[in-house]
């Protein structure tokens, strides 16, 4: 299954537009305005509920979030120092994660070493666009935070 991420240029707040196939809208991704850090909400597109929210974690020497969805905290992930390319641990799921040099693609693997997903920065695009491939649709929503999440870390408060 895919995925495409779009965030919206001429918006207050980080805002993205996630589609399936066939440019179907299946999430709206918004920040909250007025926050102490990054809080940024994850809605089903069809009925509106909110299902995930992502907080940025304040304190942290390079960055981290919480993520949570169904009113659960599911985890964090956490930036990391690296030299040559962006590093992040993660701690839910048993996933771990690895990004190019530019930090615009990303593996997300199981604790098996089987791949979950791959995110994919599009370049030459008006705004953030991002492909996201999942091979199970029960890690959807997950990947999709995922993605948010580094994407809210790596661009920084802006």
């Amino acid at each position: 299954m895919k995925l495409y991420i779009k965030q919206r240029v001429f918006s207050w707040t980080d805002t993205y537009d996630v589609y399936g196939a066939n440019q179907i809208p299946k999430y709206f991704v918004k920040a909250e305005f007025f926050t102490i850090g990054h809080k940024i909400h994850i809605y089903d597109h069809a009925s509106g509920n909110e299902v995930g929210v992502i907080r940025e974690k304040l304190f942290t020497m390079f960055g981290g979030a919480e993520i949570s969805a169904g009113g659960r905290e599911l985890g964090s992930i956490t930036k990391h120092f690296s030299f040559l390319r962006p590093k992040y641990s993660i701690d839910y799921n048993g996933w771990g994660i690895e990004g190019d040099f530019f930090g615009w693609d990303y593996s997300i693997t199981d604790r098996y070493g089987e791949t979950v997903a791959l995110i994919s920065k599009e370049l030459f695009n008006w705004g953030d666009t991002y492909s996201l491939e999942i091979f199970s649709d029960s890690n959807e929503l997950d990947a999709l935070m995922t993605v948010i999440a580094i994407d809210m870390l790596n661009c920084g408060r802006s």
